[in-house]
């Protein structure tokens, strides 16, 4: 694959590569006395220099023949220089930020490049939201990796978005300079089936030579995994169980072992390595979704690494999970992910391993982060307005919550939530029927959730119930609401869903909590109802106070309003609701609320 996201292609700087390496000409910037995290060999190589011209790597070894009077010299004073970290898989909208904010934070923490999925504001403006995000993108040091979101709608036939994404459209993006390959296939049914369209759309992807990314969340490792890699899927973030990741290792698809705000896998999944003699190079760490008061709290990969290393897997291995892996899976190693001649000059400087400290990273051998502290500045960017308009709803009233149903009490469907984890059980639960409708039971922790589709005003909406989220009055909403992203509200009565979901179409999109006819905490997302272009310490202060509202009300889930937003992700077992109604995701079919 043909890089693009290095200061120079390779072919225009040879020369000057060799004449450094050489000594006739002179580098740019020498790091010295650092002791190098090879993770060609997985070691760790003492008094080591790097040589740095074009912003690529001129010479590993004694550098001292490639300083000139113009040399910028850095003593490493022996922390360990290791290559700056990539994200293998990630969706920047979750994060609330725009991609600057976004940037600004885990730059500060040593991760050089992204490879995202930004299939969040794809369902809600198509391509055009995917290009103002990628416009976002160019003004930052960070290396943006595009993966053409490939389920817009994520599961057809069973949501309404506000896009939709054919092969012909995968085709198009193929040719965008930033794209590396195809988002998360998360329509395994249709792959597993033989559906042409979703075939199609990963056709797409192999003809043009680039990385068809997957998402196979069932809990099955025989006929239907070797099916979907069969099919081209390269890698996959749904692992849950350490036999999951291990099966996609041996069958040579790469494991994405996530640790996000919410989905804390990497407990169980590193055991796939650290309880088997496996080779881990197909092993990645991602995080997949993360919140700005994570990114501010615990750092991004850096954090995920040092989880690692709590978890028994050995630092080197654990940084090779976020350099070179990534860089394989995405068949960029040739240009990216290792120390070594001819490569990006993406490097960071660690002082405690165990902990993974970063206090130095350099993009492109320019030093952008120190600290903590990003030490770099790049020009505002600006949304169109079609990004900062996208909810389409009329006012809502109490009565459109209501689930009409006769006698005193029914059997329904509930979605039971499974703390920190992506998964739902399908529970049948009693609940009571007052004035002709189905209510919320807080004695058995059962709220009502609605959806109503938000984009093209077409009057469909789904009603159900879930269960574990410990909130016993009040209702919480939202527009962040997977994959669809519609209006979703949960809550204990009619009256403040209703105040909830106003509050959101009244401001164009975002969180909010409401009890007893009061708001009690809103955070605005006015872009695409996804994110907020301020700057990540505010942004991280309201998702705080947003969390706080939720212990308040009592639940005691991580990031629970990420956990609600999952309830309309179709893709994911065991049952969700979309704004077309209650689905068994195991069956891929709808089924009645009230158990017949």
């Amino acid at each position: 694959m043909i890089n693009k996201f290095c200061k120079k292609p390779l072919w225009e700087c040879t020369i000057k590569l060799a004449k450094v390496a050489s000594g006739a000409e002179k580098a740019e910037l020498v790091i010295k006395n650092a002791r190098l995290i090879n993770v060609c060999t997985h070691e760790i190589l003492e008094n080591i220099s790097v040589a740095v011209v074009s912003g690529r790597i001129a010479l590993v070894g004694d550098a001292e023949h490639c300083i000139g009077e113009n040399t910028k010299v850095i003593d490493a004073d022996n922390k360990y220089l290791a290559p700056a970290f990539m994200d293998g898989h990630i969706h920047i909208e979750s994060s609330m930020l725009s991609v600057g904010e976004y940037a600004k934070a885990v730059v500060a923490h040593g991760t050089s490049g992204v490879f995202i999925d930004p299939h969040e504001i794809c369902n809600v403006l198509g391509l055009d939201g995917v290009n103002y995000m990628m416009e976002d993108a160019k003004r930052t040091p960070l290396k943006t990796m595009l993966t053409t979101p490939s389920c817009v709608p994520a599961v057809g036939g069973f949501e309404d978005t506000g896009a939709k994404i054919d092969p012909e459209d995968i085709a198009i993006t193929m040719d965008y300079d930033s794209c590396v390959g195809l988002g998360e296939m998360m329509n395994f049914p249709g792959i597993l089936s033989g559906n042409p369209h979703t075939h199609g759309i990963v056709a797409e992807t192999l003809k043009a030579g680039k990385i068809p990314t997957g998402h196979y969340s069932l809990p099955e490792t025989d006929r239907g995994l070797n099916a979907y890699i069969a099919s081209g899927l390269r890698c996959c973030h749904e692992s849950t169980r350490k036999e999951d990741a291990l099966a996609k290792m041996r069958l040579g698809m790469y494991a994405m072992l996530r640790e996000g705000s919410a989905w804390h896998d990497l407990h169980e999944v590193a055991r796939a390595v650290t309880e088997h003699k496996v080779d881990s190079r197909y092993a990645c760490l991602v995080s997949d979704d993360t919140h700005p008061n994570t990114l501010i709290k615990y750092g991004h990969l850096d954090h995920i690494v040092r989880r690692a290393i709590e978890e028994g897997i050995d630092p080197v291995t654990a940084i090779q999970m976020v350099t070179i892996n990534v860089a394989q899976c995405f068949q960029l190693d040739h240009e990216m992910g290792s120390v070594a001649p001819s490569k990006c000059a993406d490097l960071v400087l660690i002082d405690d391993l165990n902990t993974c400290h970063v206090t130095d990273v350099f993009i492109d051998g320019e030093l952008v982060a120190k600290d903590g502290k990003i030490t770099v500045e790049f020009a505002p960017y600006t949304y169109s307005e079609k990004a900062v308009n996208s909810v389409h709803l009329d006012k809502l009233t109490s009565d459109d919550f209501k689930i009409p149903c006769e006698g005193e009490s029914v059997e329904v469907h509930a979605i039971e939530i499974i703390p920190a984890k992506v998964g739902t059980f399908d529970k049948i639960v009693t609940l009571p029927v007052r004035d002709g409708s189905i209510t919320a039971d807080s004695e058995q922790d059962v709220l009502k959730v609605a959806v109503f589709e938000r984009h093209k005003r077409t009057g469909t909406a789904g009603k159900g119930f879930t269960k574990g989220f410990g909130i016993k009055r009040g209702a919480l909403a939202q527009t962040v609401a997977h994959d669809a992203h519609n209006l979703l509200v949960v809550g204990s009565n009619d009256e403040d869903m209703a105040l909830a979901a106003n509050t959101l179409i009244e401001c164009g999109g975002g969180l909010v909590a409401v009890l007893d006819g009061k708001v009690l905490s809103l955070v605005e997302l006015p872009i695409a109802g996804l994110m907020s272009d301020k700057p990540i310490a505010e942004m991280s202060a309201s998702i705080e106070k947003m969390e706080q509202t939720w212990a308040e009300m009592g639940s005691t889930l991580p990031s629970p309003f990420m956990t609600m937003a999952l309830i309309p992700l179709a893709c994911l077992p065991e049952t969700r609701l979309t704004n077309r109604g209650l689905v068994d995701c195991r069956t891929f079919e709808f089924i009645d609320l009230v158990v017949k």
